[in-house]
């Protein structure tokens, strides 16, 4: 065992086990995954096919389409940008680029890529078998004519855009969708109808019919609002807080609140009606109700008194818990009336009944020395200042006195005075009349000397 040649036998296994590692092995050319600069993946990556190119990479499909060049040639049916516009609706796009649609936006792109090199010139007839695509979806080629035709439905219009040794390039009209990732878009979308369910409340019963009813259709922005004005106002300070917006509550198409200053700080400009300014924003919280209703696309009319007319009032009629609130509320017409729609229509109807919001009064104005007269008797007032303040959903029209309900206004000098005369007279009451054959009675008893001895004849 210790000859020569069994020493020259242990020289050469450790001799190759010394330059194993320095030099490996080559690999064959069926399973390299490295790409020279002139293959067909790299000209994709630099043509103008820039769309495809781009979802290629969101796809994260570089290795594996470096792994099939390596393996064999390829064919691959690049849509123009034009075409990934024009057929990807946004819905379905949407569908594809989402991250957990991975999966189906690999699987559209690899149908796109038959593992085989097919030439414009080795075109297939009609009635060659389906190719496969590397996303194992069957892929038919056909040809009509002169032209040829990929999945039934794509016209190749640059056939052998780029040819390279490891493939070929052929520009195609349209996007070839494999029917898997259509059942995976439908599937899903179905779903998301079925649990993207919006909240509702429960549903309503009408109390006359005993059924459901309807929910009423949505109303675009800007419309007038569904509910009257007097539902959206909040209660009075005697009563409740306001309440919290409802489901259909602040929908904001208009900015209510710039308004509402704007028409305050165009009184206190105007001049001669600082008090009724004052009311609106420090005495009560008047401003603030008018711009969340104007918000919410609302109208006003505003009657607003001058300074004379508010120096008028007396302690008691302001010092009643929400008086100031009731005096104003009076005041606000929910219309927009300007002074020419007033006056032409008391001109036309003679005397018209404007609703207010201090409900259920309701403002009387009638033509009157060629102006608009409001109110009746003592208390009313006259349009004095028309049209200081007038954008389109606030109307301020200024009036000379402070107007009162009917049944509200406040007592005269005279009623008290009537008042102590009628409390002060004395009722007289008359002794009831005798009969005639009662009177002749008394007279002849009168005669005999018995008269005294009947009280009726006293």
């Amino acid at each position: 065992m210790d000859s020569p040649i069994y020493g020259f036998f242990i020289f050469l296994i450790s001799f190759s086990a010394f330059i194993s590692p320095a030099f490996p092995e080559k690999p064959t050319s069926g399973g390299g995954s490295g790409v020279n600069s002139n293959s067909v993946l790299v000209a994709l990556l630099d043509s103008h096919y820039t769309e495809l190119a781009e979802l290629v990479e969101k796809a994260l499909l570089l290795q594996t389409l470096e792994d099939a060049v390596g393996r064999h040639n390829v064919t691959i049916f690049a849509p123009k940008n034009e075409a990934l516009e024009r057929d990807l609706d946004p819905e379905f796009k949407r569908f594809l680029l989402e991250p957990r649609n991975l999966r189906s936006l690999q699987k559209l792109l690899l149908h796109h890529i038959i593992p085989s090199k097919i030439g414009s010139d080795h075109w297939p007839s009609s009635d060659a078998p389906h190719f496969v695509s590397l996303s194992s979806d069957a892929l038919h080629l056909d040809k009509k004519g002169e032209n040829r035709i990929v999945g039934g439905l794509a016209t190749v219009i640059h056939p052998d855009a780029i040819v390279r040794p490891d493939g070929v390039i052929h520009g195609i009209e349209r996007l070839l969708v494999p029917k898997s990732v259509q059942e995976d878009f439908n599937r899903r979308r179905s779903l998301s109808s079925i649990s993207a369910v919006k909240p509702e409340g429960a549903p309503e019963v009408d109390p006359r019919t005993h059924r459901l009813k309807k929910p009423a259709p949505p109303s675009p922005a800007g419309s007038p609002p569904a509910l009257p004005i007097y539902d959206a106002m909040a209660p009075g300070p005697s009563l409740a807080p306001a309440p919290a917006p409802g489901p259909g509550r602040g929908h904001k198409h208009f900015d209510g609140e710039s308004q509402v200053k704007d028409f305050i700080q165009t009184l206190i400009l105007y001049g001669g009606y600082n008090e009724m300014a004052d009311i609106l924003v420090n005495l009560t919280s008047l401003a603030t109700e008018m711009g969340r209703l104007v918000s919410e696309g609302y109208v006003l009319t505003v009657l607003a008194p001058n300074d004379e007319a508010m120096a008028r009032l007396t302690t008691d009629q302001l010092s009643e818990p929400g008086a100031p609130e009731q005096i104003m509320y009076y005041h606000l017409i929910p219309e927009y009336q300007t002074e020419e729609s007033m006056y032409n229509a008391v001109r036309r109807f003679g005397k018209i009944r404007y609703d207010t919001l201090r409900v259920p009064h309701k403002v009387v104005a009638r033509e009157a020395d060629g102006s608009v007269k409001f109110g009746s008797g003592e208390g009313s007032a006259y349009l004095f200042d028309p049209d200081i303040y007038t954008d389109g959903r606030i109307s301020v029209q200024g009036i000379d006195a402070v107007l009162f309900p009917p049944d509200a206004e406040p007592p005269s000098a005279a009623a008290p005075a009537a008042a102590k005369v009628v409390a002060q007279r004395k009722v007289t009451v008359k002794p009831p009349r005798r009969g005639k054959l009662l009177e002749v009675t008394c007279r002849m008893l009168g005669a005999f000397g018995q008269r005294s001895h009947f009280t009726t004849c006293h």
